[in-house]
C-alpha cells in the first residue's frame, strides 16, 4: 500500500498561500456548526517522524477558537497510567458533544512503537487491533467523527530532513537519537504501518495517507479532508461557504509577506 504512494506531488507555494485564508476560514465555520449542533470531533496525526505533522497540526489550529478545541500530544504511558487498561488514558481524553480533539500521536502508539520496539508481547499488540476497532466505533457510533491521517515520506527524504535540521543550531535539538533509532528500523516500521493501515480501516474511522514529500501539498489535503467531513456529518446544518473578501485578500497578501521574510532568514531560496 505505501510503497505505491505517489511521493512525488506537490503543490506551488503561491498557491497554497492563496488558498490558506478560505480554508482556515472555512474551517473555523464548521468548528462553530459543530459546536452550536454537538458534533464531537476526533483527527489523529500519525506518521513518519519530521514528516510535517507539528507544522500541519499549527497551520490547522491558527485560525480555530481555541474554546472549541484540545489539542493532546502523546508519550508512552506513565507508570501509574499502566495499571489501568490501556485504553483508559484515551477515554479521558475524547472530545465533549461539539468539541473536536486533536491527537499528536494516539494509541496507535501500541501497534507501532510498542510493537517495532517489543516492549509489549506479539499476543498483546495484536489484541490491541481489535481493542483499537471497538473503540473507534464505539466514539463513533456516539456521533463523533473521526479522521485519521497518516503522514508518509520515504527513508531518503526523512534522511535528509534530519541532516537538514542538525545543521540548523536553532533546530538541531529536534533530531534525537531516538529519531535515528527509529529511521534505521524504517523497514520495521514500514511493514507495522501497512498492518496498521489494514486493520484499522473502517468507514466510521478512516485513513487518510498525506503525501508529504511537499509540505504546502500535505497541508491543504488535510484542510479539504477534514472540511469534506465535517460538511458532510453537518449536511444541511452546515453553514453556506462565505465568498472571498477583501479581508481574506489581505490576510494572504500578509501572510505571503511574513513567509519571504522568514525563508530568507533562513537562507532559503
Amino acid at each position: 500500500m505505501l510503497e505505491n504512494v505517489d511521493l512525488k506531488r506537490k503543490l506551488p507555494r503561491q498557491e497554497y498561500e492563496k488558498a490558506l485564508p478560505g480554508l482556515q476560514r472555512r474551517l473555523y465555520e464548521l468548528e462553530r456548526a459543530c459546536w452550536e449542533h454537538s458534533v464531537p470531533s476526533i483527527i489523529i496525526f500519525e506518521g513518519w517522524d519530521s514528516a510535517g505533522k507539528g507544522g500541519s497540526i499549527s497551520t490547522l489550529t491558527q485560525r480555530l477558537d481555541p474554546r472549541g478545541f484540545k489539542l493532546h500530544s502523546i508519550h508512552p504511558p506513565r507508570t501509574y497510567e499502566q495499571n489501568y487498561p490501556w485504553l483508559w488514558r484515551f477515554w479521558l481524553k475524547v472530545p465533549n458533544r461539539g468539541e473536536m480533539v486533536i491527537f499528536d500521536h494516539s494509541w496507535y502508539h501500541r501497534v507501532l512503537d510498542e510493537r517495532v520496539h517489543e516492549t509489549v508481547p506479539e499476543e498483546t499488540w495484536r489484541q490491541a487491533y481489535k481493542d483499537i476497532v471497538e473503540f473507534e466505533r464505539m466514539l463513533a457510533d456516539d456521533g463523533a467523527v473521526i479522521l485519521k491521517f497518516w503522514f508518509h515520506i520515504s527513508r531518503k527524504e526523512q534522511k535528509k530532513r534530519f541532516e537538514k535540521m542538525e545543521k540548523d543550531p536553532l533546530e538541531s535539538w529536534r533530531v534525537t537519537s531516538e529519531d535515528w533509532g527509529r529511521h534505521a528500523l524504517y523497514a520495521n516500521y514500514l511493514e507495522a504501518a501497512e498492518e496498521m493501515l489494514e486493520l484499522t480501516e473502517g468507514e466510521f474511522a478512516p485513513w487518510t495517507i498525506v503525501e508529504a514529500t511537499s509540505r504546502w501539498y500535505a497541508r491543504r489535503k488535510v484542510f479539504l479532508t477534514l472540511i469534506d467531513a465535517l460538511e458532510k456529518r453537518l449536511g444541511d446544518k452546515a453553514p453556506p461557504p462565505e465568498e472571498p473578501t477583501a479581508d481574506l485578500r489581505r490576510d494572504a497578501q500578509l501572510r505571503q509577506a511574513m513567509d519571504t521574510l522568514e525563508h530568507e532568514s533562513n537562507g532559503e531560496a
